[in-house]
């Protein structure tokens, strides 16, 4: 099948990547095709979900047009600067163009060594595949920019990680760009202002056409990470490695590793097993993802012009990430307690609330979606600590046209709740795929109660809860 492939990426200078395919495996086989996406796309799902199909998604196959590379970037991995990091075990097939729809990367993560591999073996092993494919498309139906899962195969081989032997695995990547804060920190470092511009010019012409310079690239990456961050926040979502590689100019959730959707509601919840001092913690988010964007601001700056103009103009954009971070945090966490439009004069009832949320331990997600319901204060060791609150909500919602309607579309019924996630990957290792599908299927309309998925609403009982969440790269 010929896919509709334009490939843009490719054709910049080759310094910008390396040219490989990615490296067959032994037995391809198919776990899942995302049917929805592949007609967004423009491709055929059963075709995909084939011999060919699969033997592409695992690398196995080229298709026709496609241009496959690894990209070269940088980074910052907490807080310490690499020079060189780069797709070490993905490969961008190409860019599909799809009859009607914007372009977007085929990448494929699991691929096989490249040169930026550093001495990995350039695979995936069967738990981070599904775990990706599962959360991302959750993120993309909860309606927050994501990258997105087209697919998933196994490869028929192992790989060897904590000791053990593992299933490997392919996923197959759709993103607007893979293009990061680490790709300019990458030719920053490198003093090489002739790729920074051609970069400049690319991101801007791919993602923010309406932009002319590297200071409005700036400001529309800043505005695009607000209301990224504050979505993330709505839903109670840790990434756990918000490294600048990880920073995507697209405003797209990139690099599902050790992520997390909290259950028990707390600012300072950790889980992710390699952030030792909770850097990536979940009240730390925004103010991360204003250090990265100073990254890239100070990445920008000999396109921006010269001396201490060009850093002032560079801070002025960035001082906008504050404010404009915290009217989207406030238009969506009012929209939670059932505001349609929540004013500044709304900010300390819904800190009110939270702050009762972490001292009691209460679910994130089921006490959002209980203010509708009316089992909100089931939430609550001490339900007489929500009882204290409510009053004055009841209040301020008495004056809105539909609070329960503007509730029931901001707070979902369910999420990807972590131990559902490690039972999920457990059942596939021993070859049972029928979780997976099932949490997927019900993670597709979050918003939507279902009986049948009743099960999945519910939060862990403490010896189900999963404290720590590990790369498993």
């Amino acid at each position: 099948m010929p896919l509709p492939f334009d490939n843009s990426y490719a054709r910049l200078p080759a310094r910008f990547f390396a040219a490989l395919p990615p490296t067959p495996v032994a037995r391809p086989g198919a776990i899942a095709v995302n049917h929805a996406l592949a007609a967004q796309l423009g491709l055929d799902a059963d075709w995909l979900a084939g011999p060919e199909g699969t033997a592409m998604l695992a690398g196995n196959l080229v298709p026709e047009g496609a241009e496959p590379i690894a990209q070269a970037y940088a980074g910052h991995q907490f807080g310490g600067f690499v020079p060189q990091l780069g797709d070490g075990r993905a490969i961008l097939l190409g860019e599909l163009v799809p009859p009607a729809g914007t372009r977007a990367d085929l990448v494929l993560k699991g691929a096989g060594r490249t040169p930026f591999s550093r001495g990995g073996d350039g695979r995936a092993w069967l738990g981070p595949v599904l775990r990706e494919y599962v959360v991302s498309e959750a993120m993309a139906a909860l309606g927050v920019p994501t990258t997105r899962a087209l697919g998933c195969v196994l490869t028929g081989e192992t790989v060897y990680r904590d000791g053990v032997h593992k299933p490997g695995a392919v996923l197959a990547r759709v993103a607007s760009s893979h293009i990061r804060v680490g790709t300019f920190e990458y030719f920053a470092a490198r003093a090489d202002e002739e790729a920074l511009a051609k970069l400049c010019d690319h991101t801007i012409s791919r993602h923010y056409p309406e932009d002319d310079t590297a200071l409005d690239l700036l400001a529309s990456v800043t505005a695009a990470q607000a209301r990224l961050i504050a979505a993330w926040m709505s839903f109670g979502f840790i990434h756990g490695v918000m490294n600048t590689d990880n920073c995507a100019l697209s405003g797209e959730t990139i690099d599902y590793g050790p992520c997390a959707f909290m259950d028990a509601y707390h600012p300072k919840k950790v889980f992710s097993s390699i952030d030792a001092r909770g850097r990536y913690g979940y009240a730390n988010q925004p103010q991360i993802a204003l250090w990265n964007l100073a990254q890239l601001g100070s990445c920008l700056l000999p396109l921006i012009g010269a001396g201490e103009q060009a850093v002032s103009e560079a801070q002025t954009v960035l001082d906008g990430f504050a404010p404009a971070y915290q009217e989207a945090w406030l238009a969506r966490m009012g929209r939670k307690i059932g505001l349609a439009a929540a004013t500044p004069e709304d900010r300390p009832l819904i800190e009110a609330l939270l702050n009762r949320m972490a001292s009691e331990g209460a679910d994130f997600t089921r006490t959002f979606r209980g203010l509708s319901t009316g089992t909100a204060a089931q939430e609550f060791t001490d339900p007489q600590a929500f009882e204290t609150w409510a009053p004055e909500w009841r209040a301020r919602i008495a004056r809105e046209h539909d609070p329960e309607a503007v509730m029931a579309a901001a707070n979902p019924v369910r999420i990807p709740r972590n131990h559902r996630i490690e039972e999920m990957i457990a059942a596939a290792v021993a070859g049972d795929y029928a979780p997976f599908h099932r949490l997927h299927a019900a993670l597709a309309a979050p918003f939507t109660p279902v009986e049948s998925f009743a099960d999945l609403e519910a939060a862990p009982r403490p010896e189900e809860r999963v404290a720590r969440t590990f790369c498993g790269t």
